[in-house]
């Protein structure tokens, strides 16, 4: 019996303007839980949604992100930025060493509302959902310059994601001296 090491840089990459994810150890070596190495661009925003069935893990690894995990005392329909728990939970900022647990059925998402990249390892239980979900959202994201959203709302439905805010990207704009 053997296990699975990877070294940095390695691993499948899939890649486009708003996803830049490695996959790091999946259902294909026998794992329960998919691991991803994530780098969430300047202006990228998941959305709040949940899971009935999975559960995931988020670890900060540099740079900053907005994190959520509870259900608002008020769901609003266009962002989560502002939601608060009915126990007075909110929104926190994370940095390099923060993490984040979501349980089956907890609301959750992130963003990145700096202008600078940050990076993340991420896990999903089970595998290999999350792994057919990042490849068929990879080949939207890269069909064209627009995104159907209609082909994005199709798949989280087939992956158990209930989508609650959109999901936006909106790269900071540069100024130019």
């Amino acid at each position: 019996m053997s296990g699975h090491v990877v070294l940095p840089g390695q691993g499948r990459r899939l890649v486009t303007k708003a996803q830049d994810v490695t996959f790091k150890v999946t259902g294909a070596q026998g794992s329960a839980v998919s691991c991803f190495e994530v780098v969430v661009p300047p202006g990228f925003d998941v959305g709040a949604h949940s899971h009935q069935h999975a559960q995931e893990f988020f670890y900060v690894l540099e740079g900053q992100l907005e994190l959520l995990a509870f259900e608002p005392a008020e769901r609003t329909a266009d962002s989560w930025h502002d939601w608060k728990s009915s126990s007075g939970g909110q929104v926190v900022s994370a940095v390099a060493g923060s993490c984040m647990f979501v349980p089956s059925g907890c609301p959750h998402a992130f963003r990145n509302a700096t202008d600078k990249p940050a990076r993340m390892l991420f896990q999903s239980y089970p595998s290999p959902d999350h792994e057919r979900y990042f490849e068929q959202i990879f080949e939207i994201f890269g069909a064209g310059r627009s995104v159907d959203p209609e082909a994005v709302q199709r798949l989280r439905d087939r992956y158990d994601i209930s989508q609650i805010t959109p999901l936006r990207y909106e790269p900071p704009t540069l100024l130019n001296s």
